[in-house]
C-alpha cells in the first residue's frame, strides 16, 4: 500500500472533491481503482507524495523516459526516478492523479508497485497476547471504530499495523480497554511500562496468597464464608483483566480464550465452587505471564538485529569531525569509524585498512580484510585501524535494514501448517463451546443427572475448548527458526519456505561462482624450451593489454610472484584465437591450439600436453612464435575451499542427492564434480537446459532446491521447490529473488539451514501431536468426572507453555 506523505495539512479544494466524486461514479473503474479512490477520498491534503518500485528499467535513460512521460500529466508536480534503486517518488497536487500513474507507466513499457504503507499507517508493539485468538480479538474490536481503515495484528511478531485517521493515543486507549498494551514502535518502552508489569505480577502473587489463606482457613475451622470472601477477592484481582478483555471480545463477536476462561470462572462461582473459580483465574494469569515472557524471547531475535547498527556516526566535514544521527546522513558523506566501533552505514572505504567482523550480516566467524575501494556494511565491527568510509546507502536502504525488513515479513507470513491449524481452531472452538452449553442444559432436561453436575462438566468443556497450545504450536517454532537463521547469516523468507526446506531431498548447484570461485586462476605451467620465469614474463607482456578474464588471471598470477614484463609493442588481438605483440624485434603469440595450427607451427609434443590439461577441465594458453613453442599455461576456475566440506555435511543432514549444473564440457564437469563431492552432474547446459534438469529431478520424485547467484540462474531458481541464492550481502537482486538467501559468498551455512529446517519440522510435529493428545485426554477425563476445573485450566495453560518452551529450543539450535 502506498505512502501518502502529507506535507501540507490544508483541506482539499472543492474541485478535487468533485473529481473524486466523479471517479467514484465511473462504472468502468476496476476494483483496485475503486479501493484507491475510496482511500483517497478519506484524506485529501493539498499535496501528497507516493513512493513506488519500478520494474523493467534497463538503464538510466529509462528513468529519464519515465520522468518525462509522467511530468506531462496535469496534476503531477514532481517526478523523481532513481535507476540504481529502481524507486520512483511522485508528488501530485491532486490525490486522484495517482490512479492514472500505473496506466501511464504501462504505456511506457514498465510496471510499478506502491512501495510503502500510507503516512497514516502506524506500527505498534502489542504486549499481553497469548495466542492468535487474542490478535483476532484486537482486530475485531478496532474494526468497530470509524477512524480505523485497515488493521492487521500478528501474534508471532507481536506487531499491529493500523491505518487510521485518529490520534495514536486513541488507538493505545482502545487496545488497553480489551486488556492489552500498544506501544508505538518508534517509541522506547518507558519505566512506567515496567512499573505496570511489576504491578500486574504483584496482583497475581497477591491473589495466590489469598487462595492459600482460604485453603489454610478451611482446614483450621475458620468460617466458610471468610474463605469464600478470600477466594472471591482472588477472583476479582486475577480475573479483572481477562473478564474486561472478554467483554470487548464478545462485543466484537470474537470467541477467544478470555471469554472461555471468564465464563468458566463465573460459572464456578454461580454453583458455589469458589475455590475452583479462583484457581481457574489464578492458573490462567500465571500461564499468561509465563507464556508472554517466553514468547518475548522469540521476538528478541529481531530486536537484537535492530540494535546491530549504531544510531549515530562520526561525520567528517572539512577538517572537523562531529557526531550525527544516522538518519540525517546522506549519500556521499564521509564517516569515520574508529577501531572497535560498529560501522553505522553501508559504504566504500576511501582511506585506511582494517579487518572487519561481518558475522552479524553474513554469519562468517573469521574477520574479512578490507582496504581501499572495498564495501563495508552497517552493523559490522571494525576490528582494528581507523577507516574513512564514503556512505553509499541511506539508513533505510542498508543491507542490515533490508535483512530486518525481510525477516519481519517472513515472520508475518503464515506457513501452510499454521494456516490450516488456525482454520481448524476457528471451527473447533465454537463447536466445543456449543457442546458445552448443550452439556449444561440438555442432560438435566432429559432427566440424566442433576443441574450442578452437568453444569460443572460444561464449564470444563469451555476450558478445554480453548485451543491455545495447538494454535501456538507452529508460529512460535517458525519465528524461532527464522530468528536463528538470521543470526547465522541466512534469510528464510517465510514459514512456508522453512517447511519446504525441511522436506528437500536433492539440491542442485550452479557450478560457476557457487561450487567454484567464479574467477579463473593459473593452475598449471608447463615450460618447454625456456625457464618458467621467462615463460611467465613473455606471457605477462602479451596479456597485459587484454581485458579477457583468462588474460587477467595470468597477469594477476605474474604480479603475485613478482615476475616483471618485457618491453613490448604493436599489441594486437586475434579474435577467437589469442593475442600477439612484438618483443625484442620478434613477434610473439599467446593463444589457443587453433592459432598455432593455422600458422603451421610444429605441435607434435605440445598436443599431448594440451589434451591432458583439457581432460582435467582446464583452459589452455600456448605461448610461442611462428617457429617454436615456449610453453603452456593452464587456467581453470578452482573449486571453493568450503564446497567439498559443505556438500559432505549436507549428505549427513539428510539430503540424498547433490547435483552440479554447468555449461562446461564433459571433461571439466567430471573433474569439478569429483572434487566437489557431488553425486551427479549435468554438463553442456544452457540456462533453459538447467530448468529441464530441475524438472527431471522433480519427475524422479525429489523435492529439489536450486543454489545459484540469484541473477543468471533465475529461471532454475524459480522452477525449483526452493530457490537459494548465495552472496546476498553483495547483491540486492539475490535478496529479492530467492526464497532463502545465504548472506556470505560461500556454502558454509547451507547444511545448518537444512538441519534447522528439519529440526523445525520435527518440533512443529511434536507440538501439534502433544497439543492434540492433551486435549483428547482432557475431553475423555471429563465424562467419568476425573477432571476438575482447575486441572482443565492447568492442562491448557501448561500445554501451551510446554509447546512454547519446546519451540524456543530452535533459538539455540546449532549444528
Amino acid at each position: 500500500m502506498p505512502i501518502l506523505n502529507q506535507e501540507k495539512t490544508g483541506c482539499c479544494s472543492n474541485s478535487a472533491k468533485e473529481t473524486i466524486n466523479e471517479l467514484e461514479k465511473t462504472s468502468c473503474c476496476s476494483n483496485n481503482e475503486q479501493k484507491t479512490i475510496k482511500t483517497i477520498s478519506n484524506s485529501l491534503p493539498s499535496e501528497e507524495k507516493m513512493l513506488y518500485r519500478v520494474r523493467g528499467m534497463d538503464c538510466a535513460a529509462c528513468a529519464i523516459t519515465i520522468e518525462k512521460g509522467l511530468s506531462r500529466l496535469k496534476e503531477i508536480s514532481e517526478v523523481k526516478v532513481n535507476f540504481s534503486t529502481a524507486k520512483m517518488q511522485v508528488a501530485a497536487s491532486n490525490a486522484g492523479a495517482f490512479i492514472l500513474i500505473e496506466t501511464e507507466i504501462k504505456k511506457l513499457g514498465y510496471s510499478v508497485e506502491p512501495l510503502n504503507q500510507k503516512g497514516n499507517m502506524k506500527i505498534f508493539d502489542i504486549e499481553g497476547m497469548d495466542c492468535s485468538s487474542c490478535a483476532k480479538s484486537i482486530e475485531n474490536h478496532l474494526n468497530t471504530l470509524p477512524s480505523v481503515q485497515n488493521i492487521s495484528v500478528n501474534f508471532s511478531t507481536g506487531k499491529m499495523k493500523v491505518e487510521h485517521f485518529g490520534s495514536v493515543e486513541d488507538i493505545m486507549s482502545e487496545v488497553s480497554k480489551i486488556g492489552y498494551k500498544a506501544l508505538l514502535q518508534s517509541n522506547k518502552k518507558s519505566i512506567q511500562t515496567n512499573k505496570i508489569k511489576n504491578n500486574e505480577n504483584g496482583l497475581v502473587i497477591l491473589s495466590g496468597i489469598l487462595i492459600a489463606f482460604g485453603i489454610f482457613g478451611s482446614f483450621n475451622g475458620i468460617s466458610t464464608w471468610i474463605s469464600t470472601i478470600l477466594y472471591a477477592l482472588a477472583m476479582v484481582i486475577s480475573g479483572y483483566k481477562p473478564v474486561k478483555s472478554a467483554f470487548y471480545a464478545i462485543r466484537s463477536r470474537s470467541l477467544d480464550m478470555n471469554v472461555l476462561m471468564s465464563a468458566a470462572a463465573i460459572g464456578a462461582a454461580l454453583i458455589g465452587e469458589w475455590l475452583e473459580g479462583a484457581t481457574v483465574v489464578w492458573f490462567f494469569a500465571i500461564g499468561n505471564y509465563l507464556q508472554a515472557h517466553s514468547i518475548e524471547r522469540t521476538r528478541d531475535s529481531i530486536r537484537n538485529l535492530m540494535d546491530l547498527a549504531p544510531p549515530e556516526a562520526w561525520v567528517q566535514v572539512g577538517s572537523e569531525i562531529f557526531k550525527k544521527p544516522v538518519e540525517e546522513i546522506i549519500i556521499g558523506d564521509i564517516i569515520i569509524v574508529k577501531p572497535g566501533d560498529k560501522i553505522p552505514l553501508d559504504g566504500e572505504i576511501i582511506q585506511g585498512e582494517s579487518s572487519v567482523n561481518q558475522a552479524p550480516i553474513t554469519g562468517e566467524s573469521i574477520p574479512v580484510d578490507k582496504t581501499l575501494g572495498d564495501t563495508v556494511y552497517a552493523g559490522t565491527i571494525n576490528e582494528h585501524g581507523s577507516l574513512e568510509v564514503k556512505v553509499t546507502k541511506l539508513m533505510e536502504d542498508t543491507t542490515i535494514s533490508k535483512i530486518i525488513h525481510l525477516v519481519e515479513e517472513a515472520q508475518e507470513q503464515k506457513a501452510s501448517t499454521e494456516a490450516f491449524i488456525d482454520k481448524f481452531a476457528s471451527i473447533y472452538t465454537p463447536v466445543v463451546f456449543i457442546l458445552a452449553i448443550a452439556f449444561m442444559v440438555l442432560p438435566p432436561l432429559l432427566g440424566f443427572g442433576n443441574w450442578g453436575g452437568w453444569f460443572y462438566k460444561g464449564l470444563e468443556l469451555l476450558v478445554v475448548a480453548c485451543p491455545c497450545a495447538l494454535v501456538i504450536s507452529t508460529p512460535v517454532a517458525i519465528v524461532s527458526a527464522i530468528g536463528n537463521a538470521a543470526k547465522n547469516g541466512v534469510l528464510i523468507k517465510g514459514g512456508s519456505f522453512l517447511e519446504k526446506a525441511g522436506t528437500i531431498t536433492a539440491i542442485a548447484f550452479d557450478k560457476t561462482g557457487t561450487l567454484t570461485e567464479g574467477k579463473p586462476k593459473v593452475s598449471e605451467i608447463k615450460a618447454l624450451t625456456v625457464s618458467e620465469e621467462e615463460l611467465l614474463s613473455i606471457a605477462f607482456t602479451l596479456e597485459a593489454y587484454s581485458t579477457h578474464p583468462i588474460a587477467k588471471s595470468i597477469v594477476d598470477y605474474a604480479n603475485e610472484i613478482g615476475i616483471q614484463p618485457k618491453n613490448g609493442k604493436m599489441f594486437k588481438s586475434i579474435i577467437g584465437k589469442g593475442v600477439e605483440a612484438t618483443i625484442e624485434e620478434d613477434v610473439f603469440y599467446a593463444g589457443n591450439l587453433k592459432l598455432f595450427e593455422d600458422m603451421n607451427v610444429p605441435l607434435v609434443d605440445v598436443k599431448n600436453h594440451v589434451q591432458e590439461m583439457q581432460n582435467k577441465g582446464k583452459t589452455v594458453v600456448i605461448i610461442g612464435t611462428q617457429d617454436r613453442i615456449f610453453g603452456i599455461i593452464a587456467v581453470s576456475d578452482i573449486i571453493r575451499e568450503t564446497s567439498a566440506s559443505a556438500l559432505k555435511a549436507l549428505k549427513q543432514s539428510g539430503v540424498n542427492q547433490t547435483i552440479m549444473l554447468t555449461g562446461d564440457n564433459e571433461g571439466t564437469a567430471k573433474m569439478i564434480a569429483s572434487e566437489a563431492n557431488v553425486n551427479r552432474y549435468f554438463a553442456g547446459l544452457l540456462p533453459e537446459d538447467k530448468v529441464d534438469s530441475i524438472k527431471k529431478l522433480q519427475n524422479e520424485g525429489h523435492k529439489v532446491a536450486m543454489v545459484g547467484d540469484g541473477i543468471n540462474d533465475a529461471p532454475a531458481l524459480a522452477t525449483a521447490d526452493i530457490g537459494i541464492a548465495m552472496g546476498g550481502a553483495g547483491t540486492d537482486t539475490a535478496m529479492e529473488t530467492a526464497d532463502i538467501v545465504l548472506m556470505a559468498d560461500n556454502l558454509d551455512k547451507l547444511p545448518h539451514t537444512m538441519k534447522l529446517s528439519r529440526k523445525a519440522l520435527t518440533i512443529i510435529k511434536q507440538n501439534i501431536w502433544f497439543s492434540i493428545i492433551i486435549k483428547v485426554t482432557a475431553l475423555v477425563l471429563i465424562f467419568p468426572g476425573w477432571l476438575t476445573l482447575w486441572m482443565a485450566v492447568l492442562s491448557d495453560t501448561g500445554a501451551a507453555l510446554i509447546v512454547i518452551l519446546n519451540a524456543l529450543r530452535l533459538l539455540k539450535f546449532k549444528v
